[in-house]
């Protein structure tokens, strides 16, 4: 489903009919070369001027997802939606994606940008380019109260849900190797997983399992720090001009405090990470 994003605090969606979705899908390639008026008109490169189409998750709490009423909403979507409006642009298009697709849809030219708490790695800068870092935070497995599981070697020999293609299974194929890694489309089938018995826990983010904890009496088993990979904007390679203006809005975002604010909103309680807040707030 297709998602427009139209002004700045509140991401209104349009749902979008099958058929411009496969339009889209097939618009990265096969353009004319642009003349010096029209790139003129399209400095960022985008695939269509005055628009930013973004590649996102519909079940992401709190950082991308869609709300009762059918709308994108979070704190990335918030962020992403005033760095917009930074750089000119108020017409933003949201679109659900399986996490384990969507770099490559933003690489191959079906979306401009990927919106999706997407750590920066190693791996993944080989496949796209990404923003300056807006966000760090935990991982956290996530397991029901009467599971025994306390520390990592609890999970030796136990079935452990992780989201194809995120850090964590990045993580817990590196780290849990006594543990047998179950691959979900999305959080909510592996929650699912946990509440029906056929996983003994999952591997999330930690903001995202303080969502599922409330809706479903689970508990945090194992929180680890992850802030070697902060989360940045993914767009395709070989686009400084846009890369250039998202990092300048997405730091003028920071310094006067919108970053903050929205941090303040969606993680109520959680830890902030310093290096994010106006420069007269952090310590010398």
């Amino acid at each position: 489903m297709k998602f427009r994003t139209t002004f700045r605090r509140t991401a209104v969606v349009t749902v979008a009919a099958t058929a411009a979705l496969a339009l889209a899908a097939c618009s990265g390639g096969g353009a004319a070369p642009e003349t010096e008026a029209a790139a003129d008109d399209n400095p960022y490169g985008l695939i269509t001027p005055g628009q930013i189409r973004v590649a996102s998750l519909g079940d992401a709490r709190p950082y991308t997802f869609t709300d009762e009423s059918g709308e994108f909403t979070g704190f990335d979507v918030e962020l992403f939606t005033d760095v917009a409006e930074r750089i000119g642009i108020d017409d933003v298009v949201f679109t659900g994606q399986d996490f384990s697709g969507l770099l490559a849809a933003v690489a191959n030219g079906q979306f401009d940008v990927g919106v999706a708490a997407i750590g920066i790695t190693e791996e993944r800068q080989q496949t796209v380019d990404f923003s300056d870092g807006y966000l760090a935070g935990y991982l956290t497995v996530m397991a029901s109260p009467d599971a025994g599981i306390s520390d990592v070697e609890d999970l030796a020999g136990m079935r452990l849900g992780v989201v194809q293609g995120t850090l964590q299974e990045a993580y817990a194929v590196e780290h849990f190797t006594d543990t047998e890694l179950v691959r979900f489309p999305d959080n909510n089938t592996a929650i699912s997983g946990v509440n029906s018995g056929s996983i003994n826990a999952t591997f999330l983010d930690y903001e995202a399992a303080k969502v599922y904890a409330e809706q479903y009496g689970l508990v945090n088993s194992i929180d680890i720090p992850s802030f070697d990979a902060p989360a940045g904007f993914a767009i395709a390679k070989d686009n400084p001009a846009f890369q250039d203006a998202l990092n300048e809005a997405l730091a003028a975002a920071m310094e006067d405090g919108t970053w903050k604010e929205l941090y303040e909103e969606w993680f109520p309680g959680s830890p902030m990470p310093e290096q994010y807040l106006p420069s007269g707030e952090q310590s010398e």
